[in-house]
């Protein structure tokens, strides 16, 4: 027999990660109408090429979850704001080399710090374990949707 009460939590759980997908798509609607917002897909490109050094065009794609068109599109944004450069590698001129620039390292640095004080302070009543709750949960949820 269902529990009603587990299936009240899992209700709640769906009901919050379809407001963190509502969060995401208002981000990514300041990202295109203010200057110097980033969108999550944006910010993460910033931090890969920050963690990776350069990268092409493809691992980009890959280490952003993206697909490569719309890789093609972060990548003309970030280079657009300044905080990326495009270059083609000597070697292949099929292939596209994407370089962080000192403006985006800047920008990259200024959003993790934004972000570590705001997770920081918002959560500040969580015990370590139960981040590691969240994060495994979030990832669970990943997969899930992934496979819809």
């Amino acid at each position: 027999m269902p529990d009603p009460t587990r299936e009240a939590a899992l209700d709640r759980l769906a009901r919050a990660a379809y407001s963190l997908s509502a969060a995401d798509s208002r981000l990514r609607g300041r990202a295109t109408r203010t200057p110097g917002a980033l969108s999550l897909t944006h910010a993460r490109a910033l931090r890969v090429l920050a963690d990776t050094g350069p990268l092409p065009i493809g691992r980009l794609a890959a280490a952003t979850e993206t697909t490569g068109a719309a890789t093609t599109q972060l990548v003309n944004g970030l280079a657009a704001a300044g905080y990326v450069t495009r270059e083609r590698p000597a070697d292949d001129k099929r292939s596209v080399l994407v370089t962080l620039t000192d403006t985006g390292r800047r920008r990259h640095h200024e959003r993790q710090t934004a972000l570590a004080q705001a997770l920081d302070a918002a959560l500040a009543r969580h015990e370590t374990t139960a981040l590691d709750t969240a994060t495994d949960v979030l990832r669970q949820l990943v997969a899930i949707y992934d496979q819809l």
